[in-house]
């Protein structure tokens, strides 16, 4: 279905979105917090019941949110001063007799201060029956967006690029930090559908039509972000949201190699990503290799590995193929057939941090935190990044252990005990820093005294001289063993550098 969203249409539009408070808050205020919470996890009944009283607003949540035809009367009535016609013409509503129905989806979307809406096709729930996604079907804001906008860092710059901005919603976060927005698309309807966005959401966004980097060739940002058709398998664009027409993961790695090459020094890129995970062949060392510059910082966290048989049947369901269907299961032999011949064991998927550094000593890392936790990355990305500049300023041993070290206020001491015949015997001992990523490392009994003796006092040379001391170790074999330790240990934010902690006072 075509388009016509007009600048007067949309600014008519946001005029009867803010009259009805069709808002993130005026919503949950009309639904009430447990047909909200309902709603979002696809039970409609409650939301059905908190809008059975007439009136703007509930006629906008029902027919947009709930996917309700509504009376053709009650739309000309919240709409307004947009007329009926004039939506049904830009595409918004779809007349059916004397009612309509969503012919867009339009949802707030808030974060922190801030209140948006978005516009974007119609999902699988508000979708009329038998009506198919389009191969050039523009995604709303799900858990993948949502994912990226957490694992970016909201700290304030001069200039954002976001990489196939789909309906836009990573360029409208960036908006409230950056003082230019810049965004790329190559699918037209995409286009359109972000501009309309930008435009009834007052937010300044320079919209560029082209594939990858092309549009912005030449010209350098401080911060780019990217969700990236990252759906691996064989090399077609079923579905320009997700395919890039690229086979395999080279989609990913096309990204991860190029984006550099659009950073400002200083500058930082994120994004998602997935890679294949081979027979006979570390995934590290194949995300590794897509870098093609020295002077980049690169942190990959690997955040799930599928095995081929359920990735297929999770991507064929999200296109609403039944996998048990003739073509879903012809799919399924094409899409096994691909991962079978080329060797896959699994898909995995995660975050991708990049930096651009100078004097050809960027590091690569990555790393598996499939664990669950809470805390958005973006924050421990741009913490990460710092820690990193410490290490990297103290390469060598002497310079390592001669810096005084704090714990992390959120690091704990975990201890396991198994019952033997004289009692409780302590045979784990586990260092976890209890907010960020989570991370955790086992250490044995001087590994936990030295940590907790970091309290920024002395130097790590010289509680390393103590712990000999008192132990009878070998004081050069324990600080030879202590120096990689203490380097991951600063590396996962567990222990810290003392003069950080004296700056913040």
């Amino acid at each position: 279905m075509t388009v016509e969203l007009t600048h007067d249409r949309l600014d008519r539009l946001r005029e009867a979105l803010l009259a009805a408070d069709y808002t993130a808050d005026g919503v949950v205020e009309l639904l009430g917090t447990r047909a909200h919470a309902a709603l979002g996890r696809g039970e409609p009944e409650p939301a059905l019941r908190a809008t059975a009283e007439p009136g703007p607003l509930s006629s906008l949540v029902r027919v947009f949110l709930l996917g309700e035809p509504i009376e053709s009367a009650a739309a000309e009535r919240a709409l307004d001063p947009l007329p009926l016609a004039e939506a049904v013409a830009a595409g918004i509503l779809v007349a059916a007799g004397d009612s309509v129905r969503a012919g867009l989806d339009i949802r707030p979307h808030a974060a922190m201060d801030n209140s948006w809406w978005v516009i974007s096709d119609l999902d699988a729930e508000t979708r009329p029956p038998g009506v198919p996604v389009t191969s050039d079907h523009v995604l709303g804001v799900g858990r993948a967006s949502l994912s990226l906008v957490r694992a970016t860092p909201q700290r304030p710059v001069g200039s954002v690029l976001d990489v196939g901005t789909g309906c836009g919603v990573q360029a409208l976060h960036a908006s409230a930090r950056a003082e230019r927005v810049t965004a790329t698309e190559v699918s037209e309807r995409a286009r359109k559908l972000a501009e309309a966005t930008f435009r009834l959401n007052r937010v300044e966004v320079e919209v560029l039509d082209g594939e990858w980097f092309d549009p912005v060739a030449g010209r350098g940002f401080d911060q780019v972000v990217c969700n990236p058709p990252f759906v691996v398998g064989p090399a077609r664009t079923d579905f320009v949201y997700r395919d890039s027409g690229l086979a395999g993961d080279r989609a990913s790695a096309r990204v991860v190699s190029e984006l550099p090459g659009v950073l400002n020094e200083g500058g930082t890129g994120h994004l998602l990503a997935s890679w294949l995970h081979r027979e006979g062949e570390d995934w590290r060392t194949r995300v590794s290799d897509w870098l093609r510059e020295p002077d980049v910082d690169a942190w990959f966290v690997q955040r799930d590995v599928a095995d081929p048989e359920l990735y297929v049947g999770t991507w064929l369901r999200d296109a609403g193929v039944d996998p048990r269907s003739e073509p879903g299961r012809r799919r399924s032999r094409e899409w096994l057939d691909w991962f079978a011949d080329n060797g896959v064991t699994g898909v995995g998927f995660g975050f991708v941090t990049l930096r651009r550094t100078h004097g050809g000593n960027g590091r690569t890392v990555c790393e598996d935190l499939r664990h669950a936790f809470d805390d958005p990355l973006g924050a421990e990305a741009d913490a990460w990044l710092r820690r990193l500049d410490w290490l990297r300023d103290r390469p060598s041993a002497e310079e390592l252990l001669g810096s005084r070290l704090v714990a992390a206020p959120s690091l704990v001491l975990e201890r396991v005990s198994s019952l033997a015949e004289e009692g409780w015997r302590e045979f784990v001992h586990r260092l976890h820093r209890t907010d960020g990523p989570g991370w955790q490392h086992e250490t044995d009994e001087l590994g936990a005294r030295l940590v907790a003796g970091c309290q920024g006092a002395l130097p790590a040379d010289e509680l390393l001289e103590l712990l000999a001391a008192a132990y009878g170790a070998d004081s050069a074999e324990l600080t030879r063993s202590a120096e990689p330790v203490l380097r991951e240990l600063v590396q996962h934010g567990m222990l810290l550098p003392a003069e950080w902690q004296e700056d913040e006072r």
